[in-house]
C-alpha cells in the first residue's frame, strides 16, 4: 500500500512538472499577447514617420525581435529567408526590444546572416503599434503602414498557407491593395514588451 501511494505521488509530481514546462515553453505563447493598458492604436494605412528609413525609397520591412523570446528565436530562419529572397527590393531592418541584456549590432546581424541595419529603439515599436515580439511591420514606399502582424500561424513558420508576412510582401511588390488577413495574422502572439513575459 505504501509503495502504491509513493508511486502515485511520483506520477502526480511528474505530470505537474511536465504540465508546467508545457505551459512555460509552449501553451502560453499560443495565447494572444495581452494588449497594454496604455496602448495607442496605429491604424493600417497610417503614415509612420521613421527618420531611419527616409533616405531609401523602397518599401521598408521591420522585424521586431527579442533574442530572449522563444517565439523570436524560432522564426529567425524564416526571417533570414525573407531577407535573402527580397533584400534587393525591400529595405529590411531589425529592431531589438530587450532592455535586460546588451546585444551588439554584429551579434544580431550574425544571427540573421545579414548585414542590415539594427536598432535598439523602443520608440519604433510604439510608432508602429507593436507591443510584442516577434512582429513584422511592412511600410510602403511612402511610409504608410501596409502590414503589421505575425509571420505565420505556426511558431516555426512552416505553414505555407499562412506565411502572412511573406504574403504581405508579395502583395505590396505587385502593387495590390493590402490583402485581408484573418485574426491569427493581425492579433499579436508571442512575448509582451518590455520583458519576455505574457
Amino acid at each position: 500500500m505504501k509503495k502504491k501511494i509513493l508511486l502515485t505521488l511520483w506520477f502526480s509530481l511528474l505530470l505537474t512538472a511536465i504540465s508546467f514546462l508545457f505551459w512555460q515553453n509552449e501553451f502560453k505563447y499560443s495565447l494572444p499577447t495581452p494588449i497594454p493598458k496604455d496602448y495607442h492604436v496605429i491604424a493600417m494605412g497610417s503614415k509612420i514617420d521613421l527618420k531611419c528609413c527616409m533616405a531609401d525609397h523602397r518599401p521598408v520591412f521591420i522585424h521586431f525581435f527579442n533574442p530572449e523570446c522563444p517565439c523570436s528565436r524560432f522564426n529567425v530562419p524564416h526571417v533570414t529567408e525573407l531577407i535573402k529572397k527580397y533584400g534587393d527590393r525591400i529595405n529590411f531592418k531589425i529592431v531589438v526590444l530587450n532592455k535586460q541584456k546588451n546585444f551588439t549590432i554584429e551579434e544580431i546581424q550574425k544571427k540573421f546572416d545579414a548585414n542590415i541595419p539594427v536598432y535598439f529603439d523602443e520608440g519604433m515599436a510604439k510608432s508602429c503599434g507593436v507591443f510584442s515580439t516577434p512582429q513584422a511591420v511592412l511600410l510602403d514606399d511612402s511610409q504608410n503602414l501596409y502590414y503589421r502582424g505575425n509571420y505565420n500561424k505556426t511558431r516555426y513558420c512552416t505553414n505555407a498557407d499562412s506565411n502572412y508576412a511573406q504574403q504581405a510582401i508579395e502583395s505590396l511588390l505587385k502593387q495590390n491593395h493590402a490583402p485581408s488577413f484573418d485574426a491569427l495574422a493581425l492579433r499579436a502572439y508571442g512575448c509582451s514588451l518590455p520583458k519576455c513575459t505574457k
